[in-house]
């Protein structure tokens, strides 16, 4: 069972927060101050860390250098209400492995743990020479062509970019802020419609000719790749 040490200091936030990881099945550790953390961060074996960047003694961006320090090399997923691109660069120079800003939908954090988990598990996509293959679906990531059943699916550059980053996290929640991130470089939210259309468009060539249905959309969460 994965463990994770919480660093929140808001106490209503860090109650929902630790709730919610542990009806995923973690086993999560809650520190309200950031000395705290640092401590059993140092003293015991977490498989991922979610530090609060502001809080009280001892900040997350604080702990997270202080830990890279060390060489230690856990998981870290930084969590904060500073969302300009300065703070974010800084946290990825100091060692950060994912970054997320408040205010945020549980079904997110859920999901970029999911996956910082299953990064650091060492699990890989099947990978064959430059071919990525999910049920029946194949992409090569060097020509860059797409084949469905043999059949050639022409895909436009983000529309290949798009089913990359799906195919690479299979039965994982990927939300529309992960895609604008992973897929168009966005660290923040244009209010169009973009992630939506490219979704339609990319299942209207994978998907609607079959019977096998690949992209599945979560309403009001994001989309799952299920092959």
């Amino acid at each position: 069972m994965p463990r994770i040490l919480l660093l929140e200091d808001d106490p209503e936030l860090a109650t929902w927060m630790e709730k919610g990881l542990a009806d995923y099945g973690y086993t999560v550790d809650h520190f309200f101050s950031g000395s705290h953390a640092l401590a059993a961060a140092t003293q015991d074996d977490y498989d991922l860390l979610v530090l609060d960047r502001m809080v009280p003694d001892i900040d997350g961006l604080k702990v997270l250098k202080t830990l890279r320090a060390m060489d230690d090399s856990t998981p870290v997923l930084l969590v904060t209400a500073l969302s300009g691109s300065n703070e974010r660069a800084e946290g990825f120079e100091n060692g950060c492995d994912d970054y997320m800003v408040k205010p945020f939908a549980f079904s997110e954090l859920a999901a970029r743990v999911g996956l910082l988990l299953e990064r650091s598990s060492g699990k890989e996509p099947t990978v064959v020479g430059t071919r990525l293959t999910a049920a029946d679906l194949t992409i090569d990531l060097l020509s860059r062509e797409c084949h469905r059943q043999e059949q050639r699916i022409r895909l436009t550059s983000t529309e290949f970019k798009l089913l990359d980053y799906l195919m690479r996290n299979p039965k994982r929640l990927i939300t529309r802020t992960m895609l604008l991130e992973k897929v168009w470089g966005l660290n923040f939210d244009p209010t169009t419609s973009v992630v939506e259309t490219h979704i339609s468009r990319l299942r209207s060539k994978i998907d609607n000719p079959y019977e096998q249905k690949l992209i599945e959309t979560l309403r009001g969460d994001g989309y799952v790749f299920d092959p």
